[in-house]
C-alpha cells in the first residue's frame, strides 16, 4: 500500500491539472448590484464534432482513508465538477499513470474543471449527498481511458 496525503485545493497547486472554480478574486456586480459575477473561470474544451452538456452525477460518499487503484482521463474534452451541496470532496490527479498521484481536498465551496487529457480519480464525495453538476463533452466518440494500478494507493487526511 502506498500512501499519499491530501493537500488543500488551491489554484496554484491545481494549475497543471485544471481550474479551481470558486467565488474569489475579481468580480463585477450584476442584477442591480445584488450579485457578484466571477466571470469566465474555466475554459470548457469539447474538441471537434461535439457539444457542451450538463449532466447530474449522484455518487456514493467515501471516507478517509480512501483506497483506490483506478484513474481515468478524457482525451477529447475537459470535465467540470460543480458540487450541489457545500461539502468537501476529494480530487485525485496525476500527470500520467506512472506518476505519483496527488490528492486535493476542496473546502466545500469549490468546484473543479479538469483539463482535457488529465488523469484523475473517480468522483469522490466525502459526505452525502454526492450530487454534482458536471459540464463536459457530449459527442459520438468515446472520451474515456482508464488505468488500474497494480498496487493500490491510500489517501490519508
Amino acid at each position: 500500500m502506498t500512501i499519499i496525503p491530501t493537500e488543500p485545493l488551491t489554484a496554484a497547486g491545481f494549475a497543471p491539472f485544471g481550474d479551481v472554480l470558486e467565488a474569489s478574486g475579481d468580480f463585477r456586480l450584476i442584477n442591480d448590484g445584488m450579485c457578484q459575477r466571477h466571470h469566465d473561470r474555466a475554459r470548457i474544451d469539447t474538441g471537434a464534432d461535439a457539444r457542451t452538456g450538463i449532466s447530474i452525477f449522484n455518487a456514493v460518499p467515501r471516507a478517509l482513508p480512501y483506497r483506490f487503484d483506478l484513474i481515468e482521463r478524457h482525451p477529447e474534452g475537459s470535465q467540470a465538477f460543480l458540487p450541489m451541496s457545500q461539502h468537501p470532496f476529494l480530487v485525485i490527479v496525476a500527470t500520467g499513470p506512472q506518476a505519483t498521484p496527488r490528492a486535493f481536498l476542496t473546502n466545500g465551496a469549490q468546484g473543479i474543471n479538469l483539463h482535457r487529457g488529465t488523469w484523475h480519480g473517480v468522483l469522490t464525495p466525502l459526505h452525502a449527498p454526492g450530487l454534482f453538476a458536471v459540464v463536459d463533452r457530449i459527442g459520438s466518440t468515446a472520451n474515456l481511458e482508464e488505468f488500474r494500478y497494480a498496487t493500490p494507493w491510500t489517501v490519508t487526511g
